[in-house]
């Protein structure tokens, strides 16, 4: 049996290896739902300084370290481990990414992570 990975799933190969990228593969309104429950980010402007807020919190040493991917033409999800070194505190915490796509572009995305407040008081200097 042939398998050939689907375009849709090679995008999601790209972001996950590096966030900072969403841009080129998002919708211009694009919706981004924070995994902390806050209010959904909105624009490719603002989902891609979301992403590289993350990035930046810390401190440049964020991994997602991904175990599956498994996407259609219209949606995709994605499950690992997220993996960054903040302060004292060395982070190892399952996600899974769910997005949608139109036109194989990426239209919507929902952050979940394990232990999303932890997850949380960890990007933003609290300790364990």
């Amino acid at each position: 049996m042939t398998t050939t990975t689907h375009p849709n799933s090679a995008i999601l190969e790209d972001v996950y290896a590096d966030l900072a990228c969403i841009g080129r593969y998002a919708a211009d309104s694009i919706v981004l739902h924070p995994a902390d429950g806050s209010a959904p980010v909105k624009g490719k402007t603002a989902v891609e300084r979301h992403e590289l807020d993350l990035i930046r919190a810390t401190g440049n040493t964020l991994v997602m370290d991904v175990e599956h991917i498994i996407a259609n033409d219209y949606f995709g999800s994605v499950h690992g481990v997220l993996r960054a070194h903040v302060g004292d505190d060395d982070i190892a915490m399952p996600f899974c990414g769910l997005w949608r796509f139109a036109s194989a572009v990426i239209v919507e995305h929902w952050e979940n992570a394990y232990r999303p407040v932890e997850l949380t008081r960890l990007l933003s200097g609290g300790s364990r």
